[in-house]
């Protein structure tokens, strides 16, 4: 498969098995419901629980929120391109399947080629969650991928650098005056937050 074949599924309303820099993710284009809701039903994810996003560049965060405060773009400056998954207001147009019950999401612009050429060549964020069957194993390595996943969606694409794997990436929430929330912990601790200038909150 190459990149344009890629985003071809995506513009087509398809779901794909891609390469981040952290894990294989699941995805589609976020602001397709029908997409959208396939991830979670291929995944077993309850819909409930919101899939998160990647996007290809620094512009491309004006495509899922109006507005990006102060401690997101500071966050952004410190860690993008990178594993830290941030919480925003999500735009409305985005699938309701990317968002909890305020209407906010995470996303991370990736530094993984492949994921960002993929959104930007397909001018969407992407829906970036491991690519695994819920409750199994993340899968790090393109062979963990389970084939009951595989057979579930439009396409695979195995693109090179292979993602690093272990943990998946940190996913935080800003507040005021510096002050961040760790809502899941992974690739970026909080050390590394704090010596950034940031202070980690419970």
């Amino acid at each position: 498969m190459t990149d344009v074949d890629a985003v071809k599924i995506i513009r087509s309303g398809g779901v794909l098995i891609y390469p981040t820099e952290t894990l294989f993710a699941l995805g589609a284009d976020a602001s397709d419901e029908g997409a959208a809701n396939r991830v979670a039903l291929v995944k077993g994810r309850p819909v409930s629980k919101p899939l998160p996003l990647v996007i290809g560049s620094m512009d491309q965060l004006d495509l899922v929120t109006k507005y990006a405060s102060p401690e997101v773009l500071k966050l952004a400056k410190s860690f993008w391109p990178g594993p830290l998954s941030i919480l925003v207001k999500a735009r409305e147009e985005l699938s309701y399947a990317v968002k909890d019950s305020r209407g906010y999401t995470s996303v991370r612009w990736t530094d993984h080629p492949v994921a960002a050429k993929i959104c930007l060549e397909s001018s969407t964020p992407l829906i970036a969650t491991s690519a695994n069957l819920s409750g199994k194993k993340a899968a790090e390595k393109f062979e963990d991928i389970d084939e009951e996943l595989i057979n579930s969606v439009e396409g695979v694409f195995n693109g090179k650098p292979a993602p690093r794997g272990g943990s998946p990436s940190t996913v935080v929430e800003p507040l005021s005056n510096g002050k961040v929330r760790v809502l899941r912990d992974g690739v970026i601790s909080r050390a590394t937050l704090m010596q950034a200038g940031f202070i980690v909150v419970d």
